[in-house]
């Protein structure tokens, strides 16, 4: 499938590509969730009837809208999926989008292979942000015991705007969000 809203909706990088989440990545990707809840918003584990349900009501509207709020991709190394991510809290008025981010536990297990994913995704992100939807802005949020994280974010052209203070309480203590953004011009500067 590819969505109605994109001329281009597979982007490629040697070895790593980002596809429009496919229906057969959504087992994979609940237990993904599942095994990461502390690193995101989800505070409840996604059962599969749930996750079918989701699929089905929220994900299959969005290829067919010219706007949608979300774009999800499945995340692929050597086309076996390894993750996945995409485009939330999208305003196509505003051009910008939030960038979300996941994959497997033991690729975020060793620092060489995390920043070797998530720099790969990012540089297909921004393709598709950037080049695809002409859009201004990539923002993301990130909770501040995510050092790794955040360091490849800076380090792939994000910038942080800011943090909100003792915004979610993990492991019995509250953390600040960080919120990092690129802007196209930015990224036009590194190119």
């Amino acid at each position: 499938m590819s969505y109605q809203s994109l001329k281009k909706s597979v982007f490629v990088n040697g070895d790593f590509s980002i596809v429009p989440l496919r229906e057969n990545d959504m087992e994979s990707i609940r237990q993904l969730r599942n095994a990461q809840m502390n690193v995101l918003r989800q505070k409840l584990e996604i059962t599969k009837e749930s996750q079918q349900l989701y699929f089905q009501n929220v994900v299959s509207p969005l290829f067919l809208n010219d706007s949608p709020t979300q774009l999800l991709f499945s995340f692929l190394q050597n086309d076996n999926v390894i993750g996945y991510g995409g485009l939330v809290n999208i305003s196509w008025q505003d051009k910008r989008a939030e960038m979300s981010f996941l994959v497997k536990p033991e690729i975020t297990s060793i620092n060489s292979d995390y920043k070797k994913a998530m720099s790969e995704f990012i540089s297909l992100t921004k393709e598709l942000v950037f080049k695809e939807m002409n859009f201004n802005r990539l923002f993301t949020e990130t909770y501040a015991f995510r050092d790794l994280h955040i360091s490849i974010l800076l380090e792939n052209g994000f910038k942080e705007e800011g943090q909100m203070r003792e915004h979610i309480f993990e492991n019995g203590k509250f953390y600040d969000s960080i919120v990092h953004s690129i802007l196209k011009e930015d990224d036009d500067v590194k190119s």
